[in-house]
């Protein structure tokens, strides 16, 4: 393994950290300019969402999350206290507890993969050939099992939402 990086690793790195910023940036734009929270709240939600009974432990939900969140419980609470989830104590373990996605969370969620995913085309659908998109994809995977993961999760999506 080589000590310093390329000039050309250098400068990947940067674009890609400057580009993921500066997308994400456009995407919450749209979002706001919609009338929708942030996107860490769709996150979450989807990721409720997919949980076989609609609920995680905390500590669960933060780990699935596609945007890291560093204050998990600031943003449960925000969505508990929009009615958008529910904290549930587990029976087992009285110390720990659930949240749950509610109807009204369901209902967000899928209203925001409007805007979500009109913005995913502006910003990436149209600036990439399915073909390129490919490579990306390929490219950004091997990235990832370079971090320590043997190999990233799936991703499938279908009309109304992305899913791993």
């Amino acid at each position: 393994m080589k000590r310093k990086p390329s000039t050309e690793a250098t400068s990947a790195w940067i674009r890609l950290m400057r580009v993921q910023s500066r997308v994400l940036d456009c995407v919450e734009q749209d979002l706001k300019k919609a009338g929708f929270p942030p996107l860490a709240w769709y996150d979450a939600l989807l990721e409720l969402s997919r949980a076989p009974s609609g609920e995680l432990r905390p500590v669960e939900l933060e780990r699935q999350m596609l945007i890291p969140q560093y204050s998990t419980s600031r943003l449960i609470d925000r969505l508990v206290d929009e009615g958008l989830a529910s904290r549930r104590e587990c029976k087992i373990d009285k110390r720990g507890q659930f949240v749950e996605i509610t109807e009204a969370g369901r209902e967000l969620q899928k209203r925001m993969w409007g805007a979500y995913s009109a913005a995913i085309e502006k910003y990436v659908g149209s600036k990439l050939s399915d073909a390129d998109a490919v490579k990306l994809s390929g490219l950004l995977d091997r990235l990832g099992c370079s971090c320590g993961e043997m190999k990233l999760p799936p991703v499938h999506v279908n009309e109304t939402t992305p899913s791993r």
